[in-house]
């Protein structure tokens, strides 16, 4: 059709596009924030130090962000920190320090650059019944994170799961719930926004928004290269991140899928290659800037089905949104001050949807005179398996933990190989 364009890439006018962008940063902010923290807690980095990590990973978590919408996958796609990587880049860092980290991560991102093309391969494994288990997977195995929210963020916290968090968490859920059913167009889209915005007021007026970091961050805070020192490269610390690195290109070729089936735009072999060369090359740039591995976030696929805004360059905006944060420390730190009970809330819905995209793609599936059901119901069970019983895999090491943790990983190989095996002499069409 002449003059059509795909809702992926339509531009939308600038306050639409400013509040659906500020809605994605406001969705993963706590996330994308989660990694520095845990490794500098783990490292013994000061905070002075620890504030430098979190504005350096925001400020390429944007440009990442921008390149991956901009000239990658060109899909709506949010980069942040991949959280496969902290166990390992804890291990490298106790014994040869942020250098170390810095030299893995530089070449972890060059390889995965350089094999994308081959890893993109993988795109015809993905029938309708490995893409529904994977996205079902992804959107089950996130929900936990927004369980830890409602209650309060710190499951070892006195205080977690009290009342007053779980009824802020319901009530941001409720209200998110009440502006999508009685509103539309612009209104409905911006829901999460509303309801977190409701919810950080609502919670402030009942005494539970610290807003002293925001006093006490400073005004500017440029990220240099190098801040850390120049990157020293260790073969063993080189070899485990090019692992994990392997790890996340399919948990991210699953994410990759996922967004195509929400947004109606398929994805082939070319488009999978560019985003993958985005993740490897922005990976790289994280090496440089003081930052980590990167890759698609899962945790914004709920938020594009929840609102139905495809358009790439809105998530193009939260990237330089994420820029803004990481070059003025004041900004992040007001996002930073929403309780974890109000994105809970906002979790649980956005979540959901991800698992409701995935049983909608499973309704497409063929399950007379195939082995489908089998084929849903093991890999299911194997994602889930890490979720229910987070230390089952404690006695594994190496590269079987790295990849039996992540229950979106294991799920994923567990559809693509039962599928291969079981429904090898089926068609696609017939999957």
């Amino acid at each position: 059709m002449n003059g059509y364009v795909h809702p992926v890439d339509q531009k939308l006018p600038l306050t639409q596009t400013f509040l659906y962008g500020l809605q994605h940063v406001l969705a993963m902010y706590a996330g994308a924030v989660a990694v520095p923290l845990i490794l500098a807690n783990a490292l013994g980095i000061d905070t002075a130090h620890l504030i430098s990590l979190i504005n350096a990973d925001l400020f390429t978590c944007g440009i990442a962000t921008l390149i991956q919408t901009l000239l990658g996958s060109k899909l709506p796609i949010i980069q942040g920190v991949t959280f496969a990587s902290v166990t390992p880049m804890i291990m490298i860092g106790k014994n040869g320090g942020l250098t170390d980290i810095y030299g893995a991560v530089i070449v972890s991102g060059l390889v995965v650059f350089c094999i994308a093309p081959y890893f993109s391969k993988l795109i015809r494994f993905f029938p309708p019944v490995v893409t529904g288990s994977v996205i079902t997977i992804i959107g089950i195995s996130l929900l936990p994170v927004a369980v830890r929210w409602a209650g309060g963020g710190n499951p070892a916290a006195e205080n977690f799961g009290d009342i007053s968090s779980l009824l802020l968490a319901l009530l941001v859920l409720v209200i998110i719930i009440v502006i999508y059913r009685c509103f539309t167009g612009f209104m409905r889209n911006i829901s999460v926004l509303l309801g977190l915005v409701a919810g950080t007021v609502i919670a402030a007026l009942l005494g539970q928004v610290n807003f002293s970091a925001v006093g006490n961050a400073g005004w500017i805070g440029i990220t240099t290269p190098f801040f850390f020192g120049f990157p020293t490269f260790s073969i063993s610390a080189i070899a485990a991140m090019i692992l994990v690195m392997l790890v996340v290109m399919t948990e991210t070729t699953g994410d990759f899928i996922a967004v195509g089936e929400i947004v109606d735009k398929k994805i082939d072999r070319k488009i999978l290659t560019r985003g993958l060369q985005a993740d490897g090359f922005s990976t790289f740039l994280g090496g440089i800037f003081n930052a980590f591995p990167y890759t698609a976030f899962a945790q914004n696929i709920g938020l594009i089905s929840l609102t139905n805004v495809r358009s790439r360059f809105v998530v193009a905006a939260s990237g330089g949104l994420l820029v803004a944060m990481g070059l003025f420390p004041k900004l992040a730190a007001l996002i930073a001050s929403i309780p974890a009970p109000v994105l809970g809330g906002a979790g649980l819905a956005m979540f959901g949807m991800v698992a409701a995209n995935g049983i909608r793609t499973l309704g497409k599936v063929n399950f007379e005179g195939t082995y489908n059901v089998l084929i849903v119901g093991v890999s299911l069970a194997m994602g889930l398996i890490p979720m229910a019983v987070p230390n089952i895999y404690a006695h594994l090491t190496g590269a079987l933990q790295v990849i039996f943790n992540s229950g979106i990983t294991v799920g994923s190989l567990t559809a693509i190989l039962l599928n291969a095996v079981l429904n090898k002499n089926n068609s696609p069409v017939q999957q």
